[in-house]
């Protein structure tokens, strides 16, 4: 079969190798029939993930069909269409039986593309298939399911649930891609006041108004802060979600927040950021951090299914997976094709 394989960082190849087999018997083997791209493949591609190693199988999402199973599953069959999450939970240690499945300590959490091999290949192993793949819904499509494998519960779980919004809350979202959006999308299910959409680039914040952004901000051209003070009586945001990565937009998250607000990051982080203690102690601000556990993916999916959110926008670029190179290149240059999430189909 062909993969993408990683090579270090800023290398990488569609590459034939090995077609994957059950190696426990908890195991599913996925034919993988539509798989997409996340930042935090580009994040590795920088090297900003010194876990992943020469050879790994890039990819954590995926939908598609199972083609061979363990002789220890149980709920999931050959020939089931499944949604592959994201994270890998083994069902039965401590953090999993609390629904922290991100920080998994069996043998999941993040693993796919990550510590074992991921799912942008033609197949992939998926351990633990019972509590790590989901059935996908009657009258959903591929693409539509796919955006729940990630960006869905990690901006709604990471950002707006860790975030603690509120009805009649303003909501200042710092960074408009896929995340960004997904938190957008979910912080609109708690009937904010406003949500305001903060990028650099022109193309992300008109998408952010597609998603349910009342406000948006070119920091560029406008000062976010001002703006949302604005809204708030000179207070402040009362919850300020990084969904970017770097220094800077977390540094900005802290100075948009009011006293007593939440700064929410679920940006992937490669370095380090200052953290202005000097100006926070006294404001009562709370900072979560955190990796996506997919405790809210059932949730999602039933709101998928019932038509009350939209995923479908989320796609903007379409391939044949033997096209990978060229759906990275156009996603890594987003700035450009104004691509928010490629989907390669089989």
């Amino acid at each position: 079969m062909h993969a993408i394989v990683y090579h270090g960082p800023g290398q990488k190849a569609w590459e034939e190798v090995p077609k994957p087999m059950i190696e426990d018997d908890t195991d599913a083997i996925v034919k993988v029939d539509t798989v997409t791209i996340c930042g935090t493949d580009l994040h590795i591609l920088k090297g900003d993930v010194a876990a992943v190693t020469d050879g790994r199988i890039l990819g954590h999402e995926a939908v598609g069909t199972v083609e061979n199973v363990g002789s220890g599953v149980k709920n999931v069959k050959v020939g089931d269409r499944v949604l592959v999450s994201c994270i890998t939970a083994c069902g039965a240690c401590r953090y999993c039986r609390d629904g922290s499945y991100g920080q998994c300590i069996g043998g999941g959490g993040w693993i796919l593309g990550h510590k074992i091999d991921g799912t942008q290949a033609e197949y992939v192993r998926v351990p633990f298939a019972d509590t790590s793949t989901y059935a996908v819904p009657a009258g959903v499509t591929d693409e539509e399911v796919l955006m729940l494998a990630d960006i869905g519960p990690t901006g709604y779980e990471v950002g707006v649930l860790n975030g603690r919004v509120r009805p009649g809350d303003v909501v200042a979202v710092v960074g408009a891609g896929p995340v960004g959006l997904s938190a957008i999308m979910g912080a609109k299910l708690f009937s904010p006041a406003h949500v305001v959409a903060i990028d650099l680039a022109d193309a992300r914040l008109e998408a952010a108004k597609q998603f349910g952004a009342d406000i948006t901000v070119n920091p560029a051209r406008e000062d976010a802060v001002a703006i949302v003070q604005g809204l708030t009586e000179g207070l402040g945001a009362d919850v300020a979600i990084e969904a970017v990565g770097v220094a800077p937009t977390f540094e900005q998250c802290t100075t948009l927040v009011r006293p007593g607000g939440t700064v929410a990051n679920v940006g992937v982080h490669g370095g380090p950021a200052t953290l202005h203690l000097e100006d926070l102690w006294i404001k009562n601000v709370t900072i979560t951090t955190g990796l996506v556990d997919t405790y809210s993916t059932p949730t999602l999916l039933r709101l998928l299914a019932t038509h009350q959110i939209d995923l479908a926008r989320f796609v903007t670029h379409r391939f044949a997976m033997a096209d990978f190179l060229e759906a990275y290149d156009t996603f890594a240059d987003a700035a450009q094709t104004r691509a928010l999430k490629v989907v390669l189909t089989a």
